[in-house]
């Protein structure tokens, strides 16, 4: 590289520059070298967040893949699009084009019939405690809560992931591409969550979706308050909730200073490196999402106020069973809302939630509804969600297409947890995480038929090969049987 750059500079020059630059150094004075600013120091391994800012990096490689078109079905693609008889290319992992019959197909591509049956993008969960929280559900996997401060934002969930979860087997049935995992609600701060690609792995990074930006979960409402209380500590109620946020802000906002300034002139010792400011601080900076759970419309506009005081935004809220009745401000905001149709009423800030709910706030101009599941039945059926959240929206006399709702649990939902420009719609360049349905997804008769991430097969509901199963299925439903030969529900 420094013999190319300096290629055609003459050794004349060359020389020249460095006796000037000998000569500068020799002529100046030792109040000048006191006064010059002193450089970047290392500091000792793990000191410093700079010196490896990823310390979990993803091994993500992705399963073994092909080029295909599917050509003949009935395409939604995530953009507000539907292309009857379309035609959609995937070339080395990514989509290369998507249109309709007229779209050319490469030669040495495997072609799929798609006749009859409905293209997709892949279903991204952003609510998922799957690996964290998985089955068999005993006390020794319960990973999710850190419930031992109000405050754990040190803590990550994907080092609590347990990547032999049966669940991301039913999920993937279910057209799952992507999984957004958190830690639980106890806490005012739960803690980072991850982004996985919903690949069978060893290991959590086998898992990790590269380039997806780490998240923070916070909990508004009841469970923090419930859980501390409950220990006669604060918080223990909804104004000990919020002096929690504002204190952890201004605790955070302070470490960062002292780092940026550091980082500048390097004078005196670096801050001590601490876990929990160094989460909120990337949420200060804006490099981590907040992922906030709260139900309440009046507490949503209470975070609001807050992430506007300390000069952070929030991306999204999680359950947000309110969310109808301030659709403009979360629109306005550029927020995401991340809802169930038909979970209302197990606690007092739950109690008035409409299945309208998602249909609501998708209506302003610039609104981001999605679908998620906090649940791992649930996420096996994100499109049956949706349809109910549709048919609900329509009943009230809101114009929804089918090729917009599907938005709600692909594009809207990458876009919930930053990763909307590497999927979630069916464009040109983007992952190539494709769902082929046996009927209209908005169907409760529609199943899964193929699921492609990354252009691989991933699950084929009639080829047994491509239905991975784990030891921890034993016994269950359905299991030993192919995903073709089993009542709906059982795997």
């Amino acid at each position: 590289m420094i013999g190319h750059r300096l290629r055609g500079v003459s050794l004349a020059v060359l020389a020249s520059a460095v006796l000037a630059a000998c000569a500068t150094t020799e002529g100046a004075s030792s109040a000048d070298a006191a006064d010059a600013k002193p450089r970047e120091r290392a500091l000792a391994t793990g000191l410093d967040l700079a010196a490896k800012p990823d310390p979990y990096p993803s091994t993500y490689q992705g399963l073994p893949r092909e080029n295909f078109a599917v050509v003949g079905a009935t395409v939604l693609t995530g953009t507000d699009r539907k292309i009857e008889n379309g035609v959609v290319v995937v070339t080395d992992g990514t989509i290369a084009a998507v249109g309709d019959a007229q779209t050319p197909v490469p030669g040495g591509h495997r072609v799929i019939d798609g006749r009859g049956r409905y293209v997709t993008p892949g279903v991204i969960d952003v609510h998922s405690h799957l690996g964290v929280y998985p089955s068999p559900g005993v006390m020794g996997m319960s990973d999710g809560n850190e419930a031992t401060s109000p405050n754990t934002a040190q803590v990550w969930a994907e080092h609590s992931v347990w990547p032999q979860d049966p669940g991301f087997n039913t999920a993937r049935a279910g057209g799952v591409t992507t999984l957004h995992i958190l830690p639980g609600s106890a806490n005012l701060f739960g803690g980072r969550g991850v982004t996985l690609r919903n690949v069978p792995s060893i290991t959590m990074q086998g898992m990790k979706m590269p380039g997806a930006p780490y998240t923070v979960k916070m909990a508004c409402g009841e469970n923090p308050s419930r859980v501390y209380g409950g220990r006669n500590q604060s918080p223990a109620t909804g104004m000990g909730n919020v002096a929690g946020y504002r204190a952890a802000f201004i605790a955070a906002r302070d470490y960062k200073a002292k780092w940026d300034k550091w980082r500048e002139d390097g004078e005196g010792s670096p801050p001590t490196r601490n876990l929990q400011n160094e989460t909120l601080a990337g949420v200060l900076d804006g490099s981590i999402l907040v992922q906030n759970h709260c139900y309440r419309a009046d507490e949503m506009a209470v975070m609001m106020d807050i992430a506007e005081e300390f000069g952070y935004r929030i991306s999204t809220f999680h359950h947000a069973t309110e969310a109808y009745k301030l659709a403009p401000q979360l629109a306005q905001a550029g927020i995401c809302a991340a809802m169930w149709t038909g979970w209302w009423g197990f606690k007092m800030e739950a109690l008035d939630g409409i299945e309208e709910n998602a249909a609501l706030v998708d209506a302003p101009q610039g609104s981001c509804a999605v679908i998620h599941s906090d649940d791992p039945i649930l996420t096996q059926r994100l499109n049956q969600e949706a349809a109910a959240a549709l048919s609900a929206g329509r009943r009230a006399g809101l114009n929804i297409s089918e090729e917009h709702a599907i938005g709600w649990i692909t594009s809207n939902a990458a876009r919930a947890i930053g990763i909307a420009d590497q999927t979630g719609s069916l464009e040109a360049g983007k992952r190539a995480d494709v769902v082929i349905w046996s009927a209209d997804p908005f169907s409760i008769y529609a199943r899964a038929d193929q699921v492609f991430i990354d252009g691989a097969l991933s699950f084929d509901r009639m080829n047994p090969a491509y239905q991975p199963t784990s030891d921890f299925e034993l016994g269950q439903p359905g299991y030993a049987l192919t995903a073709a030969n089993v009542a709906e529900g059982a795997r």
